[in-house]
């Protein structure tokens, strides 16, 4: 279920590490919440340089916005978002302070995959 998407500067060497990234981030997932690697979607979308902005200012390392089941537990979702930056950090070499991670959370009744709606998630 969970949709990870990346929007990267085209010139940055994340963009060349999609692969590698995708593998990352479907491991942390599925470590840290039990999900099947099959539900991990992974999305980059790449950008001319000079595109990604915080305030007026342009910032060369990437963004990401997760759309993730609603019903973790917070810690679940401390893991989670915390493992995402280490796994994106340790993958690209780029340090945690330069890149930004957004979580969003949605019902299971909001998601369909495979035909099928998904059910709530369970809090542990």
């Amino acid at each position: 279920m969970p949709f990870y998407q990346f929007t990267i500067p085209s010139d940055s060497p994340s963009a060349g590490l999609k692969t590698e990234i995708a593998r990352a981030v479907t491991k942390v997932h599925t470590s840290v919440t039990g999900a099947p690697a099959r539900y991990v979607n992974v999305s980059f979308v790449e950008v001319p340089p000079g595109n990604l902005f915080v305030g007026d200012e342009p910032v060369a390392h990437g963004r990401m916005v997760g759309i993730i089941r609603a019903g973790r537990t917070a810690d679940v979702k401390h893991d989670l978002i915390t493992g995402l930056a280490d796994a994106w950090s340790m993958v690209t070499g780029e340090p945690r302070e330069g890149f930004a991670l957004f979580l969003q959370e949605v019902p299971g009744s909001m998601v369909m995959e495979y035909g099928e709606t998904l059910p709530e998630a369970e809090s542990d």
